[in-house]
């Protein structure tokens, strides 16, 4: 029975620190060039997604030029 509570223990350790080790860098900027413009590429391409595959899209109407699998 102790070895379940040090295992539980030590889980819960585990845990405990990568949460608060996520928490503290999602407050990060990133702070070189290349960062940025890759941050910004993602952007660009998620606001792209949203806009095409969003469900009045994809279910109503015909594929257009802007789609990705188009490509």
């Amino acid at each position: 029975m102790v070895e379940l509570g040090v295992l539980f223990g030590g889980m819960a350790v585990v845990v405990a620190f990568l949460s608060v080790r996520l928490v503290r860098r999602r407050g990060t900027v990133t702070e070189n060039a290349d960062g940025l413009l890759v941050e910004q590429a993602r952007r660009l391409q998620a606001q792209s997604d949203r806009a095409a595959y969003n469900a009045a899209t994809v279910h109503s109407s015909t594929p257009t030029l802007r789609d990705n699998h188009l490509s």
